[in-house]
């Protein structure tokens, strides 16, 4: 089992300055390269406040001056905002700066906020599609002189430039949900990245479900890697596990209302939540966050991760987007660090 961080700068409101979450991001990832984790995962959002990674090559750029062993991973450029030959380009140059620590994560993207924005009329569909044509096209444009002539896209023989430093090119993902899209990563040799979002490890189970049916419906391709996101909190008591398990619900029930895209946004932000309609949401309650997320003391996390990597997930990765002070972040991960990882060595 191999641990990483998926981190990103964030906001509910405008108290903090973006130069602050900035500085407060790159300490976060610098005591997971300094902590011994394995990878720094950040994505790619628009115009959103909530998660605030506008590109996250340029991100990763700067990572690669800042860390020294870590792999540093897209978590995820969202597939139908690119063109092939721009990702292919952008990506080997990255792999460049960072000496060949760079893994990219892909998705289709999850928000109609930003899908009005960039490609008014696109749904979920249509975005899944544009991702099964982008990723085989990269491939090619880094293999050198591909051409193609598909659904979305279409141009002459072009090859990457640069090309990338890791040979044939970076470990490529695939964030995952559905079957359709396990056995679409599968069938072209691509890792394959789930969450749960805030539901229970049954959910988890299922997801490992479907990449086993994925992998037994190919079974002349090699077995590729699975990674599971959760929210994780590592506490240092009680009082402390049920304020982030608030925390959690508060994160969630921001997290849904850019998902419906339905509350008026100002400034990037959506307007506040009344405490009481938070309140009232069971599904997303404190309770739910403390039983159904990765929150509590180390030896119930470790007890939790230990079930995950008898399930076969090879990678486990610390969501820390929380909403949480910037202190709160810290002091979970370095508890992780020290208390939770020790106990998955070989």
């Amino acid at each position: 089992m191999k641990f990483s961080l998926f981190v990103h700068m964030e906001r509910l409101d405008a108290s903090q300055d973006h130069r602050t979450l900035y500085e407060e991001f790159i300490k976060l990832c610098e005591v997971a390269d300094k902590g011994g984790m394995h990878a720094i995962w950040t994505g790619e959002h628009h115009g959103m406040e909530f998660t605030i990674a506008p590109n996250p090559f340029i991100t990763i750029a700067d990572l690669a001056r800042r860390t020294k062993t870590v792999r540093l991973g897209t978590g995820t450029v969202i597939a139908p905002f690119w063109h092939p030959i721009k990702l292919a380009g952008e990506a080997a140059m990255t792999d460049l700066i960072c000496e060949g620590r760079l893994d990219i994560g892909i998705a289709r993207g999850a928000y109609s906020f930003e899908y009005e924005r960039l490609l008014p009329g696109l749904d979920a569909w249509s975005a899944g599609q544009r991702m099964r044509e982008l990723i085989p096209a990269v491939k090619g444009i880094w293999a050198g002189d591909y051409a193609h002539d598909g659904e979305f896209f279409k141009f002459p023989a072009t090859t990457s430039s640069p090309k990338p430093l890791q040979k044939p090119h970076p470990p490529i993902w695939v964030a995952a949900r559905d079957p359709n899209s396990h056995e679409f990563a599968v069938s072209n040799g691509c890792n394959v990245q789930v969450t749960p979002l805030w539901q229970d490890d049954e959910e988890v189970r299922s997801l490992m479900g479907r990449f086993n049916d994925a992998c037994a419906k190919d079974p002349e391709v090699p077995r590729p890697k699975i990674m599971l996101l959760r929210h994780t909190y590592v506490g240092s008591d009680e009082a402390d596990i049920a304020q982030a398990a608030h925390e959690m619900s508060v994160y969630y029930n921001y997290f849904f209302a850019w998902f419906k895209n339905e509350r008026p946004i100002r400034q990037g932000l959506i307007d506040r939540i009344p405490d009481e309609e938070i309140a009232a949401n069971a599904m997303l309650s404190g309770e739910a966050m403390r039983r159904n997320n990765v929150v509590g003391a180390a030896d119930e996390v470790i007890a939790r991760i230990k079930s995950y990597e008898a399930m076969g997930y090879d990678e486990y990765s610390f969501w820390i987007d929380t909403g949480m002070t910037f202190e709160r972040k810290k002091a979970s991960l370095e508890r992780f660090i020290a208390d939770v990882m020790p106990a998955f060595a070989e």
